[in-house]
C-alpha cells in the first residue's frame, strides 16, 4: 500500500503576506503644472489664475490626483494651495505619480490592522513587485515584530527565518 502524501506546508498553519496586496489600483489622475508655465520657466499669476478659473475640477472628484511640476521651474507655494483648493473633492498628492503610488503604498501598510496576526506564524512573500522594497520590509518588520510568534521571508519550501518570539 502506498504511503500517503504529507503537506508539511499547510499543516504549519502560516499566514502569508504579499506586498504587494498593498498597492493601490484606483485610478490616479495627474496635474502637471509645467503645462501653466510661459516658456517653460515662469508662472504668471494672472495667466494661472485664468487658467483654474477656467479648466474643468469636476472630471477629478473622488478620484486621487498628483499635483507636480516636471519642469525644474520654481513654483510658488500659492499655485499649489489654489489647485489644492479646486481639488477639495479629490484625493490629492503634492508628488509625481511615481511618488503618488508610494505614498498610497505605505499608507495602506500603514493603515493595514494587523490583530488577526496576534502569535501567528507569518510568512512574507519575496519577490513582491512593490515601491521601495527595502522600505517595505523594515516598515512592515518594524509592524509584525510586537504581535507574531515567527517571522519569515521567501517561500514556505524556502524560508529564511528573520525573527521568533522568546
Amino acid at each position: 500500500m502506498a504511503e500517503e502524501i504529507v503537506n508539511k506546508v499547510a499543516q504549519a498553519q502560516i499566514e502569508q503576506i504579499d506586498l504587494s496586496s498593498f498597492k493601490s489600483n484606483d485610478l490616479l489622475m495627474e496635474i502637471d503644472l509645467k503645462n501653466q508655465l510661459w516658456n517653460d520657466l515662469v508662472l504668471k499669476e494672472k495667466d494661472f489664475r485664468d487658467w483654474v478659473k477656467e479648466h474643468d475640477w469636476s472630471q477629478y472628484a473622488g478620484n486621487s490626483v498628483s499635483v507636480f511640476c516636471s519642469s525644474d521651474a520654481i513654483i510658488p507655494a500659492w499655485a499649489f494651495m489654489l489647485v489644492t483648493a479646486q481639488l477639495k473633492d479629490a484625493n490629492v498628492y503634492c508628488a509625481n505619480v511615481k511618488q503618488t503610488r508610494e505614498e498610497q503604498f505605505f499608507q495602506n501598510l500603514n493603515n493595514w490592522n494587523i490583530d488577526h496576526l496576534q502569535d501567528k506564524r507569518v510568512m512574507v512573500k519575496g519577490c513582491s513587485d512593490i515601491p521601495n522594497p527595502n522600505k517595505a520590509y523594515v516598515v512592515l518588520t518594524k509592524k509584525l515584530i510586537p504581535i507574531v510568534k515567527s517571522l519569515m521571508f521567501g517561500e514556505p519550501c524556502s524560508a529564511v527565518p528573520v525573527y521568533k518570539k522568546k
